[in-house]
């Protein structure tokens, strides 16, 4: 939802769906990033609305604040901006222009969503997410897209009317559970959120995605059968072949930030909540990425600050990096040595030579790369990248600490090279997947 600052749960779900597409990607799938934003709604008509006692207060005016409003620093802001009749402009390029008067609320509407998605776009930079395409929930009503998504199912006999309200039939889908059937309409006339979701799915396959995948927090776990079911009867209906189930769920738990010992539960900014920014300027974008895919989605976890922030080993992305940059000091020896290190020559390197239980351990490590990014693909679990490429930098400290590189051996010396320049361009991969630097000095 467009109405604050990104937490750490959207830190999360941005990071993990961001690694899993790039590993999608690597392994030959065409890959495409989509933010759906909940533009539509009654939560946006509360950031209107807050925006709106800001400006008063601000001018002076006394009126009660909207008992469910936003409250953060970042509210103030935006009525500042407003007042001041700035303008914002739209990712389409569209300029909006504040009109400062706060009785125009389609103006201070769209003023305070584009001003939020403008802050939330530059969140998202700083974490180094970037999106192929956003999707407004506003456009599925205006395109009319949700009452055929509501006509389909209605056609498909799976609906009935009680109390005033439309409600769904979810109850006895085959294959789909659901405990009980759904509110589609309620009895004011208004629809509820689940359904928006099936209209966006429904015409995200038209759109020709024959697979999605959600990331989504895992307080949407009771709405993925009913979205599921929806899309399907309709689907029937308007003749579309759509695989079940679509889409696929990947269910995040959130997680708690610990700073000093002390658990952090509030940003000054977003006034209830850390916050996505928060997390970056504290310990930066390596150490936010891999610590946020290091875990299985469905786990929850404590991000430890001040673990992130240490140069030890018991800090994985210290001890990752660490690897990378002790490699590049081998090399930059080798060639201040005279040896030759190109990759050609390194390509015809004996192998055979490689003979100690390290060298050996290495080469095992090596080999399972590939499998562990097909597993990360079929699983949909980018975080055994991590737990691979913490194995893979185990190996190469454990062989650093017995084996020399630069020996009087020109042949075993050109081998070790060999083994880890292979190590150097595994690691550099994994590293681009996960969004981490590859230093070469630390």
């Amino acid at each position: 939802n467009p109405t604050g600052p990104l937490h750490l749960g959207h830190a999360r779900q941005g990071v993990l769906g961001d690694v899993l597409a790039g590993v999608f990607k690597a392994r030959g799938f065409d890959v495409v990033r989509e933010f759906y934003y909940n533009d539509a709604g009654v939560q946006i008509d509360t950031l209107t609305q807050s925006v709106r006692a800001r400006a008063l207060e601000i001018q002076g005016i006394a009126e009660p604040f909207p008992e469910n409003g936003y409250k953060g620093d970042y509210i103030r802001d935006i009525a500042e901006s407003f007042l001041a009749r700035q303008t914002v402009r739209t990712r389409d390029g569209i300029d909006v222009t504040a009109s400062g008067n706060v009785e125009d609320t389609a103006n201070l509407r769209a003023y305070s969503v584009t001003y939020l998605q403008n802050e939330q776009d530059a969140d998202l930079k700083a974490l180094g997410i970037a999106f192929d395409n956003f999707y407004l929930e506003s456009s599925l009503y205006t395109d009319g897209l949700v009452e055929e998504a509501v006509a389909a199912c209605v056609k498909s006999g799976a609906t009935y009317e009680k109390e005033g309200a439309l409600w769904l039939k979810t109850t006895d889908f085959p294959g789909i559970a659901d405990d009980k059937d759904r509110v589609m309409r309620k009895s004011d006339g208004h629809y509820t959120y689940f359904v928006p979701d099936i209209a966006y799915h429904l015409r995200k396959f038209t759109r020709g995605f024959t697979q999605a995948i959600d990331i989504q927090g895992s307080d949407h776990h009771g709405t993925t059968a009913r979205v599921r079911i929806g899309v399907q009867l309709a689907g029937r209906v308007l003749g579309l072949d759509i695989p079940c189930p679509y889409p696929h769920y990947i269910l995040h738990k959130m997680l708690k930030v610990v700073r000093d010992g002390e658990e952090v539960k509030m940003s000054k900014r977003a006034g209830t909540y850390v916050t996505l920014r928060d997390l970056v300027n504290w310990v930066g974008r390596d150490a936010a990425r891999y610590f946020l895919v290091s875990r299985k989605a469905d786990t929850e976890f404590v991000f430890d600050v001040n673990l992130a922030l240490s140069r030890s080993d018991d800090n994985p992305v210290f001890y990752l990096q660490y690897a990378h940059a002790r490699i590049e000091s081998i090399f930059r020896q080798a060639k201040e040595s005279g040896i030759d290190t190109d990759r050609a020559r390194l390509a015809a390197a004996d192998l055979s030579l490689l003979s100690q239980s390290s060298e050996q351990n290495l080469i095992v490590r090596l080999s399972q790369y590939p499998a562990t990014l097909e597993q990360c693909v079929r699983d949909e679990t980018p975080h055994l990248l991590c737990i691979y490429l913490k194995d893979l930098a185990a190996g190469f400290h454990a062989f650093y600490n017995t084996q020399r590189v630069l020996t009087e051996d020109a042949e075993l010396t050109t081998s070790r090279l060999a083994l880890l320049e292979a190590v150097r361009i595994v690691l550099r991969n994994g590293f681009a997947l996960l969004g981490i630097e590859a230093p070469e000095r630390m």
